[in-house]
């Protein structure tokens, strides 16, 4: 894991999940839910696979919400570098966005982060009854082709 990012993605509770990014310049914890974007964890864990395998891609973005907060997760990664960068808008209009995190660094290490918090969730999603906290199942492919990446 990368010594200089930490993300935390915390077992959910009632369709939310705390969720948290620390880098020495930065900081940024929220919660998130579970709909309308179904997809977050699945497209997360598909961002972190993608700076795993060292492939260059511009902008890929994941939207999450907090009801009314909106945010977009915009991943970056070029020459080996990755960024993160979150967006957090007032509402779904998406007027007037705020950057409340953004991160440089080591592509590999960041998925190595990803996965390391991906791991603990899925290592604990029978105790933590993910599936019926989240209300969905846990994106256990998409873990799968992040350590397969990081192989």
């Amino acid at each position: 894991m990368s010594r200089d990012l930490e993300i935390s993605f915390n077992s959910p509770q009632c369709g939310w999940m705390s969720v948290g990014f620390k880098s020495a310049d930065s900081e940024f914890n929220t919660t998130t839910a579970h709909a309308p974007y179904k997809n977050a964890l699945s497209e997360i864990l598909s961002a972190a696979a993608a700076f795993a395998s060292g492939e260059d891609f511009s902008e890929l973005t994941v939207l999450w919400n907090r009801d009314p907060e909106e945010y977009e997760f915009n991943f970056e990664s070029l020459d080996g570098v990755g960024s993160i960068e979150i967006v957090e808008y007032a509402d779904s209009e998406k007027n007037d966005g705020e950057t409340v995190f953004s991160y440089s660094g080591n592509a590999r290490s960041i998925a190595s982060a990803f996965e390391a918090t991906f791991a603990q969730m899925y290592d604990e999603r029978d105790v933590d009854e993910f599936t019926e906290n989240w209300h969905q199942g846990f994106p256990k492919e998409g873990l799968e082709e992040l350590r397969r990446a990081l192989a």
